[in-house]
């Protein structure tokens, strides 16, 4: 087991790790039964029944599904476009799953970008996002302030002959901190969101704005950001688009306080789908 972070012990970690397991189980376990025909509100419904069924009653916010050209997040003009639609799963079609339960106290996020058949360019895009993985790792081990990182992955991105589309986000988020929440039996949400987590989120931007020393649960190209990464877990989430086809990974980033640079910052978990996928990729070539 890695150190822990100031705020974090190390059973916590252990306890945040076994919930993102299990978020990513739920993707893989609705993935493989999705079909043509079936809806984004049909694979939402699917992803929470499946995690309910394993005794999760909380959301940082509740599973979306995003198919075709909304996994680019086109027309997501404003928050709510973002919602599960109508919209049906054909053949050759990119997905994306999207979700952040609470279980144990704990939040975890994931995000599972799939296609219902052969896509190169999807295909393109998942092999891409590794390069990104390994850039911000890099630069949160340098402490580089987080409006720089956020540059650095736009910047990548534009190499790669991609759009950010993190930036259709709100504030254009590409990582947001997670912590302990209350355990409940059950909670209610609000425009699909935990209201513990709402709470959180509200205590974080009066401190932000009381402190002068910008949004510390918001990673953005914004001035808000312009400072180093707190230590503990943040979600991180980069976001690829290209003509109408969007990909991403999301998953928990530990931040430490150790001077050791390997310690300082490292992924939870380093057995999750894209990574078993890209270590499965550079084993074939």
């Amino acid at each position: 087991m890695r150190p822990a972070t100031s705020e974090y012990a190390a059973v916590d970690l252990r306890g945040y790790r076994k919930v993102q397991q299990l978020a990513y189980a739920c993707a893989e376990s609705v993935a493989a039964r999705l079909r043509p025909g079936v809806t984004e509100r049909e694979a939402a419904r699917m992803q929470r029944e499946w995690l309910r069924e394993r005794g999760v009653r909380d959301w940082f916010h509740l599973p979306f599904a995003w198919f075709g050209d909304r996994t680019a997040f086109a027309g997501f003009a404003v928050p709510l476009r973002s919602f599960p639609t109508d919209r049906k799963l054909e053949p050759g079609m990119p997905f994306i799953l999207d979700l952040a339960p609470v279980h144990g106290g704990r939040t975890a996020a994931a995000g599972y970008s799939g296609c219902l058949g052969p896509h190169p360019v999807h295909a393109r895009l998942t092999a891409d996002l590794r390069a990104h993985r390994e850039l911000i790792l890099a630069r949160v081990r340098e402490r580089r302030p987080l409006r720089e990182i956020s540059a650095d992955v736009d910047r990548l991105m534009r190499t790669q002959g991609y759009a950010d589309r993190h930036r259709a986000h709100p504030f254009g988020v590409s990582a947001h901190k997670v912590g302990r929440a209350p355990h409940r039996r059950w909670t209610p949400t609000v425009r699909g969101c935990g209201t513990g987590a709402l709470k959180g989120l509200a205590r974080d931007a009066l401190r932000g704005h009381r402190h002068r020393d910008g949004w510390p649960s918001r990673w953005s190209p914004l001035p808000f950001s312009d400072h180093p990464p707190r230590t503990g877990l943040w979600a991180v989430e980069p976001h690829l688009g290209f003509r109408g086809t969007g990909a991403k990974f999301e998953e928990l980033l530990v931040v430490t306080d150790s001077r050791d640079a390997q310690e300082s910052a490292f992924w939870l978990d380093e057995d999750l789908p894209h990574v078993r996928r890209w270590q499965e990729e550079a084993q074939a070539v």
